[in-house]
C-alpha cells in the first residue's frame, strides 16, 4: 500500500477505456478529490460503476460533460439532468439496475461469484434478455456480478497499512467497491499511524487498499469546498 502527497500520482493507473466504480450516494461518501482529478487526467472511453453520474456539474457531472464516460451502470441517474440528455443524444450507455441489486452484484463480484438470482426486475423491460429459471415455483432472474478495473473511495480514516474507517452515511457503497477492484485508491480526510484505529472500527481492511491520498474536497450543506 502507497501514500500519494499527489492526487494525479494516485491516479496513474487510471487508463482509456478502465471500467472505474465510484463510491457515494449522489455527493455523500464521494470521492469528490479523485473525481476531479479524473476531470484533470486525459483519459477517455471510461465505464463507471456508480449509484448516480454526480450531479449537474459537480462530481462525476463534469466527467460527463466532458466526454470521457462511454457508459453509465447504475440506479439513480435522474439525479443529474445532463445523463439523460446525454443518453438522448446517444453520447453514453446507460445501464440501469435497481439499486438492491447494483449493490448485491458488487457484493457478489467482491465475493468471487460469477453472479446471482433475483426476483427483482421479474416481468420489467430491465430484464430483457436476461437468464431467467423457475426455483421452487417461482421465476428469478440472472443478474452477473460487477467488477471492475479501478474502485475509488471515499474514507474517513486511513492508518499507514491502509485500513479504512469511514463516516456514518457516507459509508454507503464504498467498502464493497473496495473489495471488487483489482486496483483500489482511497481519498482520505485524515491518515493515523498504524495501531491508532481499534480493529472493531475497521470497515475496510488494508489488503484490499493499494494507495491512499488525502482528500482536498469536502461536502458541506453549503456544498462542495476545499479541505482544510
Amino acid at each position: 500500500m502507497k501514500i500519494y502527497e499527489s492526487v494525479e500520482e494516485s491516479l496513474e493507473q487510471v487508463k482509456d477505456s478502465d471500467t472505474i466504480m465510484v463510491g457515494g450516494f449522489g455527493l455523500v461518501g464521494a470521492p469528490l478529490t479523485l473525481v476531479e482529478g479524473l476531470t484533470k487526467k486525459d483519459v477517455k472511453g471510461l465505464t463507471i460503476i456508480s449509484n448516480n453520474l454526480g450531479e449537474k456539474n459537480r462530481g462525476l457531472g463534469i466527467l460527463l460533460n466532458q466526454g470521457k464516460i462511454d457508459k453509465g451502470i447504475g440506479s439513480y441517474f435522474t439525479s443529474n439532468r445532463d445523463v439523460g440528455d446525454a443518453y438522448q443524444k446517444g453520447e453514453i450507455d446507460l445501464q440501469l439496475l435497481p439499486q438492491g441489486t447494483l449493490s448485491e452484484s458488487i457484493r457478489a463480484g467482491g465475493a468471487g461469484l460469477g453472479g446471482y438470482y433475483t426476483k427483482t426486475g421479474v416481468g420489467t423491460e430491465l430484464v430483457e434478455g436476461k437468464e431467467e429459471r423457475e426455483i421452487k415455483g417461482e421465476r428469478y432472474i440472472f443478474e452477473p456480478a460487477l467488477t471492475a478495473d479501478v474502485a475509488i473511495v471515499r474514507a474517513w480514516k486511513a492508518d499507514e497499512l491502509g485500513n479504512l474507517v469511514y463516516y456514518k452515511t457516507a459509508r454507503n457503497f464504498n467498502p464493497i467497491m473496495a473489495t471488487a477492484a483489482n486496483i483500489v485508491i482511497a481519498e482520505v480526510d485524515e491518515i493515523v499511524e498504524a495501531g491508532e484505529l481499534s480493529s472493531e472500527e475497521i470497515v475496510t481492511p488494508h489488503l484490499f487498499v493499494d494507495s491512499v491520498v488525502k482528500a482536498q474536497k469536502i461536502l458541506t450543506k453549503e456544498g462542495v469546498i476545499d479541505h482544510e
